[in-house]
């Protein structure tokens, strides 16, 4: 009669001299861990398929964020966002290399600066970010901000510029070095801006969406002009831990505060970006197999708005004013 054994797993998988996967994480992603999601895409417009949920790398230190696609990578996810602006392009583009997967296998996004609003400049700052990432193309690129983050919020539009800037986008997306092109922050003006003038209509439209704070008129007219809407902040900056009434209904499904903010997102059909450089938070985002009651949503679609971002109140997109 045979006797068992225990065997515990030590081995390891090194996909370069910095960057280190343990096999048994991998193969418990493997076996099955309730991360369903990841394995989920939504469609583009131009039949472009992309991942369901994808990592925000905004504030991870550019030292750091190559760490964290590598452990988002071994997780799971498969679509990582950046941006010109978060000064960690390069480091994206390190991570990419090391995480040990095929590149087609890989959706990234990066964002054009808010603050590049001509043809010329935009042709420039496309290329740089190709260079910077070290890639050939990149999965799509996106308008930042329809204003330069100075005059976000005020009455300029910026039209002419946001048109210019979209040309280029247009153009690098037909020559195969973008896949897919998008926006950000744009409000119904703006994307009927480009929608009008424009010979490719934007394929997504990143905006600020979390319980208490939906903007669901955007979201619906978003939806209708068939551009999908993906959520940054989804867990508010961290300040939806502080509402009661959230924490009860998280506790009412068993899950954290930041799997029910996710999964809200998603049931109203938006594509969530949880930032986190921390591996354990990056599994529990990803963890969201479960259904939030209609009851339930109705009652989340209603939380008084938020009234502030805590330490990141400055931010623009927080209502902030940059001086």
């Amino acid at each position: 009669m045979m006797k068992s054994v225990d065997l515990e797993l030590t081995l390891s998988i090194r996909i370069n001299i910095k960057y280190i996967i343990p096999t048994c994480t991998l193969w418990k992603f493997i076996q099955g861990d309730g991360h369903m999601i990841l394995n989920e895409n939504f469609q583009l417009a131009n039949g472009v398929e992309i991942p369901k949920i994808g990592l925000g790398t905004w504030f991870i230190n550019n030292n750091d964020v190559a760490q964290a696609v590598v452990d988002a990578v071994q997780i799971g996810y498969r679509h990582i966002d950046t941006a010109q602006a978060y000064g960690n392009e390069s480091g994206v583009g390190e991570g990419i290399k090391a995480c040990g997967v095929n590149r087609e296998d890989l959706f990234i996004t990066t964002k054009l600066a808010a603050e590049v609003k001509s043809y010329e400049e935009a042709v420039a700052s496309i290329n740089q970010s190709l260079e910077t990432m070290g890639l050939d193309y990149i999965d799509m690129m996106i308008i930042h901000s329809p204003q330069p983050w100075m005059d976000f919020g005020e009455e300029a539009r910026f039209f002419e510029g946001n048109q210019e800037a979209w040309q280029a986008l247009e153009e690098a997306y037909q020559a195969g070095k973008l896949r897919a092109i998008g926006v950000s922050n744009f409000q119904k003006e703006d994307l009927d801006n480009l929608i009008s003038n424009g010979t490719v209509k934007p394929m997504v439209n990143q905006i600020l969406a979390h319980i208490s704070n939906t903007p669901f008129d955007l979201i619906a007219y978003s939806q209708e002009q068939d551009i999908l809407v993906e959520a940054y902040s989804p867990i508010a900056h961290g300040e939806l831990f502080k509402n009661v009434k959230v924490a009860e209904i998280a506790e009412k499904y068993g899950v954290s505060i930041p799997q029910l903010s996710i999964r809200y997102t998603l049931q109203l059909g938006l594509l969530p970006l949880p930032k986190t450089a921390k591996p354990d938070h990056m599994k529990n985002n990803a963890e969201v197999d479960f259904t939030i009651s209609d009851q339930d949503m109705e009652f989340l679609k209603n939380v008084e708005r938020i009234e502030d971002y805590g330490d990141a109140s400055d931010m623009p997109v927080f209502g902030g004013k940059l001086k």
